[in-house]
């Protein structure tokens, strides 16, 4: 009897919905404004390419050096990824080369998801990025790796990547509709340039006394390739050096 009773209690529980994330996100006044100024234009944006806001994922991709965050979107049925906006990050610290310790003042470089949602930023509003991953934790020595790298509001930083006000609303409202749809890890994909053979050579050359450096960035580049080829969310694990598997 004990064993059918706990059996019906774990059938009546995998069928209360999931929690309404939006709803609850709209409980913050900055979240709410959002929403105001930006739903109109984000559906527009979307409905042009064919998505729905109801039914989107998406993937974000910065580029260091250009200083840019690129946003892509798809229908969750899909297996590609369009690109849909192009946004500036308006300050930076640190310089090329990953985030390998507590107040480096660097922007981490490699392959992440978004990890938490913050809509009482000090920055106005904020997302997490998972850093550090087991990738940095495997390629550091230092006892402290430092944490909370986010994509903010506000236009100042140290190792985080700042948007504008105006365009941390849209960024958040892109996010937080993807994780409403299901999306639990929105992929974030930070590269120190765009590793195109040309730059990738340009880069090398500057840097040729690093070799670690250059190394890394290698092994970074073949996940920027499959990118370029596939525009799908990249599929990989990590050796027991911190390498990306692909």
């Amino acid at each position: 009897m004990y064993k059918l009773s706990f059996f019906l209690i774990l059938l009546f529980c995998s069928f209360i919905p999931l929690k309404d994330f939006i709803s609850e996100q709209k409980k913050y006044e900055r979240v709410r404004k959002a929403f105001t100024e930006k739903e109109s234009s984000i559906s527009k944006t979307l409905s042009s390419q064919n998505i729905s806001i109801n039914e989107v994922e998406i993937m974000l991709i910065a580029y260091k050096h250009e200083e840019q965050l690129e946003l892509y979107a798809k229908k969750k049925s899909a297996l590609a990824y369009q690109k849909i906006e192009t946004y500036e990050i308006c300050s930076s610290s640190g310089g090329l080369g990953p985030k390998r310790k507590q107040g480096d003042n660097q922007v981490p470089e490699g392959f992440y998801y978004i990890d938490r949602f913050n809509p009482t930023s000090n920055f106005y509003l904020s997302l997490g990025v998972s850093y550090p991953n087991q990738s940095d934790k495997r390629k550091s020595t230092a006892s402290d790796l430092g944490g909370d790298i986010f994509i903010h509001g506000s236009c100042v930083t140290i190792g985080c990547m700042p948007m504008t006000d105006d365009k941390i609303k849209e960024i958040y409202l892109y996010a937080i509709s993807a994780r409403q749809n299901g999306q639990s890890k929105i992929p974030v994909y930070i590269f120190p340039f765009k590793m195109t053979d040309q730059n990738f050579n340009a880069f090398s050359t500057k840097y040729k006394n690093n070799s670690s450096l250059i190394k890394f960035w290698s092994n970074l580049k073949t996940g920027f390739y499959k990118l370029e080829a596939e525009k799908s969310e990249l599929k990989y694990s990590i050796s027991k050096s911190g390498d990306y598997l692909f």
